[in-house]
């Protein structure tokens, strides 16, 4: 068995998307000053590093994160490798990707991935999205989990027609994700969302098992 962790590490000089608060992760007792324990403070954005979209984060419904279902978030997924020709992800580069019929998870590895192999920290507003005529060919094709390799599933400045329609339905995002080192192919997909009482979303722990 082989575990893919596809979660990126949380720190004060990670990329956050622009606007979003900066992470700060301090030490506010230490045991190298006499305190008996180590105790950290962890301030961020609920759209940080590695995280899930519940519908709220666009619908402005009661549908916060605390309410995405388990058994979506857990269960077999493919990783599908896009070109690196491919600069947005429409219906036409999806259904040219040769995605199996009832792929229920689906994790897009693009060009994207190239930034974090590289280690880059820069925000690079280019980075591949998905279309709204590709969230409506997921809708279309039954996927309900979709993860993309960026801080966004949405083209830069697009974010409003694509998430409208992935989370109208109730699909999962997940955005952030970590797929540099994934080969494509099958896997089981386990995504943990912190479960945040009223979020529009939340960091997860996410890792693939071969």
């Amino acid at each position: 068995m082989t575990i893919h962790d596809i979660s990126l590490t949380i720190s004060p000089d990670m990329t956050v998307w622009p606007g979003d608060p900066a992470v700060s992760l301090r030490r506010i007792a230490s045991m190298d000053a006499g305190r008996h324990a180590n105790v950290s403070e962890l301030t961020c954005g609920v759209h940080t590093g590695t995280h899930v979209d519940a519908p709220n984060h666009f619908l402005n419904d009661d549908r916060t994160v605390e309410s995405l279902p388990l058994d979506v978030l857990v269960g077999p997924a493919r990783v599908v490798e896009l070109p690196e020709s491919v600069r947005v992800v429409t219906a036409e580069a999806l259904q040219a990707a040769d995605i199996p019929a009832g792929t229920l998870r689906l994790l897009l590895k693009t060009r994207n991935s190239q930034i974090w192999a590289s280690g880059d920290l820069h925000f690079h507003p280019d980075f591949v999205g998905v279309s709204k005529d590709g969230a409506d060919w997921l809708v279309a094709h039954g996927v309900r989990l979709i993860g993309i390799d960026y801080l966004s599933v949405s083209p830069y400045k697009q974010s409003v027609p694509t998430h409208q329609a992935l989370l109208q339905p109730g699909m999962v995002v997940l955005e952030g994700a970590d797929l540099s080192r994934v080969p494509p192919g099958a896997y089981q997909l386990v995504c943990l969302p912190l479960k945040l009482a009223g979020s529009d979303g939340a960091p997860a722990r996410a890792i693939l098992i071969d």
